[in-house]
């Protein structure tokens, strides 16, 4: 085991050079080319995320709002909690910083990504169905690569990043119960939460969707509370924890005696893993939802990136650094912020945090379990292979509960690191699609219209014929009287 951990490390250390590279550089280009869409537009990303959408009568939609808590779910996890905890322990504070660089400008790249996976959705039973995988196909033809990534991802988030979740439910039931005997409590912990996403994940999209926009926004708000306590607490403390922050992310200062490199890789990689954004990985729940415009779907997502790692992740890196607590990278992730809190508010932090940590970690598997079916989906349309594939995301999550925790989070990082790469390479050529649609969207705003695309609209774009959820022929699709004003200027 300590062999295969030591050979996943190195790996990660080589590629991920690589990955931070594209990753950055991707960024940079689509700030430039939406002209900084993630800054730009906040205020219609609020607007669009509680915009009611109308549908035919007896129609199941997954509303934006629904589709962005699927995403979140996915994303605010353990990557929050225990990630950030392993990225400070290893990087030292300075990786907050880095952490809080890739989400802005990686809100450029989750925009275009969310985006084209609206435009290239194509219809499900329950709502509509989309991502990388059918992008790559409908508008590149690249389906090489698209089964690639739809591998990637089914192995990545079905199997791997469930193990991650699963682990860091058991990591935090043993330091809240101090259990003599912690192999025990993990079977445990492992058979009931394998059992509960049993039943969530055979219930489809809609039951998905259902817990997620519960589970989600109330954890998150709890666990932002807390935060704040913490920093009234230690108010006095902040202006010095802040450049702590500044001194350690460019090398000026060093406490844990971190190189400038390791700071900015651990805050890159943890970043990723909690944000996702360049993935690939969101653009599959970004998929789902009924809008009226492709752009409003990116627009959501990237707001999701903020509200991610701005916010939440900034959340544990606060309770961490204002407790000071020794930044030990032997120790687990889960128990570090456990500890940290229980330091500001006292021994409750502990087991508040192992319920946050169960309904996080639960949704975040329920989440990741779409996104591996969505692209089970694609590759085939057989029952039995998706029943199968439930049936081993069912096992993956018992497994996680019991695995090594430095492991389970070198395999996360080599597989993310892979999806991304896929990802990027297909969306850095398909990039305009989305600057056009951004234009579309823009000129319509800007004349007081309800945003709306038919595909007609701009029949010059790359794969439009594929563009099949796009005819104007759904109820959402309704044009304002004034739009024809507006169409001439957008052609």
């Amino acid at each position: 085991m300590e062999q295969l951990q030591n050979f996943v490390g190195e790996f990660n250390d080589f590629y991920w050079q690589f990955v931070l590279v594209l990753l950055i550089g991707a960024g940079l280009y689509f700030c430039w080319t939406t002209l900084v869409v993630q800054l730009r537009f906040i205020p219609d990303m609020f607007r669009s995320i509680v915009e009611r959408t109308p549908s035919e009568k007896g129609e199941k939609n997954i509303s934006a709002f629904k589709a962005f808590t699927v995403s979140a779910a996915s994303r605010v996890g353990t990557g929050n909690v225990a990630g950030v905890a392993i990225a400070i322990a290893m990087g030292g504070p300075g990786a907050v910083f880095w952490m809080w660089m890739l989400a802005v400008v990686g809100g450029a790249t989750s925009f275009v990504e969310s985006t084209l996976a609206q435009v290239y959705k194509v219809r499900d039973k329950d709502s509509f169905r989309g991502g990388p995988a059918y992008y790559i196909t409908r508008a590149l033809g690249w389906r090489w690569l698209a089964v690639i990534f739809a591998v990637l991802i089914t192995l990545t988030y079905g199997f791997v990043f469930n193990a991650v979740q699963s682990n860091s439910i058991a990591d935090s039931m043993t330091t809240s119960f101090e259990a003599s005997n912690p192999v025990l409590v993990k079977i445990i912990v492992g058979a009931v939460l394998a059992l509960v996403t049993a039943a969530v994940i055979f219930g489809g999209i809609q039951r998905i969707g259902a817990v997620t926009q519960v589970i989600v926004p109330v954890m998150a708000v709890a666990y932002i509370i807390v935060g704040i306590i913490v920093v009234v607490i230690h108010i006095g403390q902040v202006p010095g924890m802040v450049a702590n922050i500044w001194a350690e992310a460019f090398g000026f200062r060093s406490v844990t005696g971190a190189a400038i490199g390791t700071v900015i890789m651990n805050g890159v990689r943890r970043g990723l893993f909690s944000n996702e954004a360049g993935m690939g990985s969101v653009p599959n729940a970004a998929a789902t939802a009924t809008v009226s415009h492709p752009a409003k779907q990116g627009l959501i997502q990237t707001l999701g990136v903020y509200f991610d790692t701005i916010v939440v992740c900034s959340v544990t890196a606060f309770i961490i650094l204002l407790s000071k607590p020794d930044y030990d990278d032997t120790r687990g992730g889960m128990e570090l912020t456990q500890n940290a809190l229980a330091d500001s508010v006292g021994t409750w932090g502990i087991h508040f945090l192992t319920v946050i940590i169960i309904f996080l970690a639960f949704s975040s598997v329920i989440g990741n379990y779409y996104y591996g079916e969505t692209n089970i989906e694609f590759l085939t349309g057989s029952k039995t292979v998706l029943n199968g594939f439930r049936a081993l995301v069912v096992l993956c999550v018992f497994g996680g509960a019991l695995g090594s925790v430095p492991l389970v989070w070198s395999l996360a990082d080599t597989f993310s690191g892979l999806m991304a790469t896929a990802n990027l390479i297909a969306i850095i050529p398909l990039g305009g699609v989305a600057v056009a649609l951004l234009r579309h969207f823009s000129e319509q705003r800007a004349k007081g219209l309800n945003p709306v695309f038919h595909r007609d609209d701009l029949p010059r774009l790359r794969g439009w014929e594929n563009m099949e959820c796009w005819d104007g022929t759904d109820a959402v699709l309704e044009r304002d009287e004034r739009y024809d004003e507006v169409s001439r200027r957008v052609k």
